[in-house]
């Protein structure tokens, strides 16, 4: 049985999607941009700033399922230019504990929605 998760504190979803969704312990994110979500607008001043606003909606939506950054177990970072992975490298691992972070894939890709510069998205578990 699935569950929907939600939470005000992430932005709302903009299309056919959940921002996750909970499936017996495994709860699988939506890929988070730098949106908002109180103001639905980008926060895109550098690649810091940009991934900070994308973990801290990633937080809100783990929070909202009862977990934190501890039960995720594989990430996705989606990155516009590679050449920005140290930087982003830099603000994501601030949010891990490095003996026990997630498995971990980062790919640059030819474009990402509302064209911003990183899109991350999650797998966790209780």
């Amino acid at each position: 049985m699935k569950k929907i998760i939600y939470t005000e504190k992430a932005p709302a979803p903009i299309g056919p999607y959940s921002q996750a969704v909970l499936a017996g312990n495994m709860l699988y994110t939506s890929g988070q941009i730098a949106l908002n979500p109180e103001t639905m607008e980008l926060v895109l001043g550098s690649i810091e700033s940009e991934t900070k606003q994308v973990m801290e909606n990633l937080k809100a939506v783990l929070e909202a399922a009862g977990m934190t950054f501890e039960n995720v177990i594989k990430t996705s970072i989606f990155l516009i230019d590679m050449e920005d992975f140290a930087k982003v490298n830099n603000v994501y691992g601030s949010y891990f504990n490095e003996t026990t972070a997630p498995a971990r894939e980062t790919i640059e890709v030819a474009g990402l929605p509302k064209d911003v510069n990183i899109e991350i998205s999650m797998i966790a578990m209780r």
